[in-house]
């Protein structure tokens, strides 16, 4: 008998991800303070990468307190260009300055999956895409954002890889899921492992 699977998130997107993997699980959405979390781990020089791994940690304890027994399945992700970590832009002018400070870099994208049964830690695993933005300039930024409008603030880098933000990039590093914030391919080979799912 396999165990019952939860996802700790509300996330349309991930919840997508798998569905479309053929996966039956219970989706719950975790109530915890992300910025409270992140902003001593921030303080005290934790990698945008372990930053990722302790917010996805949390987020799969506090739903496994609702679900004895089952694998809770906690994401989370970073961005981050250096030891910068960036945070969804308030408004429009932050996000025309989150793609100026882009511009001509490589920025990278932490996404971290931690698996917690009755609030025992089973498995943690981070993936980072790298993403290199080309020359930018302040023009083309504001008429960018002047098409794309109001989507620029729902994601942490103000683009959309989907849609025109892809036009913002010369080269990519990494696999689609991870860039999307579930890596699927090293989850679903740990939940084989674990008897989760057929094998």
């Amino acid at each position: 008998m396999t165990t019952a699977l939860v996802l700790a998130s509300a996330s349309p997107f991930r919840r997508a991800l798998l569905e479309n993997a053929g996966l039956t699980f219970q989706a719950r959405a975790a109530n915890v303070d992300e910025r409270a979390l992140e902003q001593p781990l921030e303080a005290s020089g934790a990698s945008p990468s372990d930053v990722a791994l302790e917010l996805a940690e949390a987020k799969a304890r506090d739903v496994a307190r609702h679900f004895d027994g089952a694998l809770v399945i906690g994401s989370d992700q970073t961005m981050s260009l250096g030891s910068r970590v960036y945070h969804k832009p308030k408004d429009m002018d932050e996000a025309a300055d989150h793609l100026f400070s882009l511009s001509g870099k490589t920025h990278s994208l932490n996404s971290a999956i931690v698996l917690v049964r009755d609030g025992e830690v089973v498995w943690r695993h981070v993936s980072s895409a790298h993403m290199t933005v080309r020359p930018l300039t302040r023009g083309f930024i504001e008429r960018h954002l002047a098409r794309v409008g109001e989507k620029a603030l729902a994601s942490v880098g103000a683009y959309q890889l989907e849609g025109e933000g892809i036009q913002l990039f010369e080269k990519i590093e990494g696999d689609y899921f991870t860039i999307l914030g579930l890596p699927m391919l090293p989850l679903l080979s740990k939940l084989r492992d674990l008897g989760s799912i057929d094998a």
